[in-house]
């Protein structure tokens, strides 16, 4: 609940922010680069160098990747049904299609679940959501954020993308059973604790509540897709495994219906991928998915 709580204070003191004028404009831009830069390495090599992975975590792992392919397909679709721009698709793939796992989820699963729920939702974040940001999220990003794309360009911004590269350490360090010890740990607990903070109030900055009559359109399909098609996909992928996979098919139906994860927004923002679209799917996506998951959780669990 506290986690919760805080994701609303922080939209809305960053809304705050914005409207009393208390920050320049553009102060998001300076707070997304730092969060790409600083805070997002730190959490993925602090988190993922250290994962173990089994069988049972299998689901989890995979139910991100399988809202993000066909979200992807399913806009790009859209994009070329309503000739929309390519920044637009992108901003709609990004937000549209990667769930807030960590911030979101994590208090979700535990509450239903209890320990084990918190483990699956950690797998799910780290190796769907979060690997999805740094990888295929920095490939969406530099397609749809250039005029002319190439897979050279492509290559080279993924390449040079700093989260991208603590995945490869990571991984590396991860291959070799390394550990981290005490003064690292210490050192990338408090790097990395800031971030969910410093994204909510980037994505507060940039919230506006008020949709104009251009964006509503664009919003209810972004939206509908994330919060009612994406669970509504893994219920008919999963159904079949329900019994021998237990509650972790239920676990993964929750965490397809929750709302955009905000570092989605904030790459989409990075490569001018339509920034104030992608950041009220965020801030309106977030809250929307809330009573949403409160009926899903109890349907599920009764």
């Amino acid at each position: 609940m506290t986690n919760l709580v805080l994701l609303l204070v922080c939209l809305a003191a960053g809304a705050a922010l914005r409207h009393w004028q208390v920050v320049p404009p553009g102060a998001h831009a300076v707070l997304n680069q730092v969060l790409l830069a600083v805070l997002l390495p730190a959490l993925t090599f602090l988190h993922l160098a250290e994962a173990q992975f089994d069988q049972r975590f299998l689901l989890p792992m995979l139910m991100p990747w399988l809202i993000f392919g066909v979200g992807w397909a399913f806009f790009a679709a859209v994009g070329k049904w309503l000739a929309l721009p390519r920044g637009t698709v992108g901003a709609l793939i990004l937000t549209g299609g990667i769930s807030s796992v960590s911030f979101v989820g994590f208090p979700i699963f535990e509450l239903l679940y209890g320990k084990a729920g918190l483990e699956m939702g950690l797998v799910m974040s780290l190796a769907g959501s979060i690997l999805i940001c740094v990888t295929l999220g920095v490939v969406v990003g530099s397609w749809y954020g250039a005029a002319r794309p190439s897979w050279r360009a492509m290559g080279a911004n993924v390449l040079r993308f700093p989260p991208f590269l603590a995945f490869v350490l990571a991984v590396g360090a991860n291959a070799l059973g390394y550990q981290h010890p005490a003064l690292v740990r210490g050192v990338l607990e408090k790097l990395s604790a800031p971030f969910p903070v410093i994204a909510l109030l980037s994505v507060g900055l940039q919230l506006q509540l008020t949709v104009p009559k251009s964006r509503a359109r664009l919003l209810s399909i972004g939206l509908a897709y994330k919060l009612l098609l994406a669970p509504v996909l893994v219920w008919a992928v999963y159904r079949g495994l329900a019994q021998q996979h237990g509650p972790a098919v239920d676990l993964c139906i929750v965490g397809a219906a929750i709302g955009p994860m905000n570092t989605a927004g904030t790459i989409a923002d990075r490569y001018g991928l339509d920034p104030p679209l992608a950041a009220q799917m965020v801030g309106l996506g977030i809250p929307l998915s809330l009573p949403l998951l409160a009926l899903l959780g109890w349907w599920l669990t009764r």
